[in-house]
C-alpha cells in the first residue's frame, strides 16, 4: 500500500510536468526500501521495481504498459491503469470480502466482558 507521501510526491511531480516514470519514482523508492529492510513478500530488486510501478499505476500515474513485457504483464499493467483512472471498479465478490474483513477487524478489536 503506497504511503500518502508517495501519492503527494507523484501529484506534485505531475503538476510540475515531469514524465510519468519520474512521477512513479517515489513508489519504487518505497518498495526498494522495504526490500532492503527485509520485507518477506519481495523476492528480488526486479520484483520491488515492478510492485512500485504497479502501485503508481493504481494511484493514477499515467504509465503505459511495458513494450518488452509479456502479454500477461501488459494485461496486468493495463488493468492497473484502468483502476488508477477510475474506469474499473472491483468485482462485487471482492468488495463483499473487503467489507466482511473490515467488519471482522472491527469486532475483534472490542474487549469481551
Amino acid at each position: 500500500m503506497p504511503t500518502q507521501k508517495a501519492r503527494r510526491s507523484a501529484h506534485r511531480k505531475a503538476r510540475a510536468g515531469k514524465k510519468p516514470t519520474t512521477q512513479a519514482g517515489e513508489f519504487v523508492k518505497e518498495e526498494m526500501h522495504r526490500y532492503k529492510h527485509g520485507a518477506r513478500d519481495i523476492k528480488s530488486r526486479k520484483q520491488a521495481i515492478a510492485i512500485g510501478l504497479s502501485e503508481a499505476r493504481r494511484s493514477g500515474v499515467k504509465l503505459g504498459p511495458p513494450k518488452k513485457g509479456s502479454a500477461k504483464t501488459r494485461k496486468k499493467a493495463a488493468r492497473d491503469t484502468a483502476v488508477g483512472s477510475g474506469k474499473r471498479k472491483p468485482s462485487p465478490s471482492r468488495s463483499r470480502g473487503a467489507r466482511k474483513a473490515a467488519a471482522t477487524r472491527k469486532r475483534s478489536g472490542r474487549k469481551k466482558s
